[in-house]
């Protein structure tokens, strides 16, 4: 195989694993019902009533749940979100991001 193809294809099979991950089986549903404590917040639909909280609604999926990890990981620095989701397993950030992005939020989902 050529060097030119490998380089091609060792991304998408990294993304092909990724998104795998994300498919599997988050529930919106679940999602909906892990966010009570986020909606202090962002809102219980993920608007956020005030500029000090971002809107979550209506964000890719795959976004979300790539935040949420950073922030679990400590490599997104918020310590509120760094406490929020420290005890939290990645098939509850999958389940949360799933019902963020399930939401309509500043964009019109059509």
């Amino acid at each position: 195989m050529s060097a030119q193809i490998r380089r091609c294809l060792v991304p998408l099979l990294v993304l092909g694993l990724f998104s795998a991950g994300l498919a599997q089986g988050a529930d919106p549903l679940k999602g909906k019902e892990k966010s009570t404590v986020c909606a202090a917040c962002h809102g219980a639909d993920g608007n956020s009533q005030t500029p000090e909280f971002p809107r979550i609604a209506g964000q890719h999926e795959d976004y979300l749940l790539r935040a949420l990890l950073d922030y679990k990981r400590g490599e997104r620095k918020n310590p509120i979100m760094a406490a929020q989701v420290e005890n939290l397993e990645k098939q509850d950030l999958a389940d949360l991001a799933a019902w963020f992005a399930s939401q309509s939020g500043l964009v019109l989902k059509r």
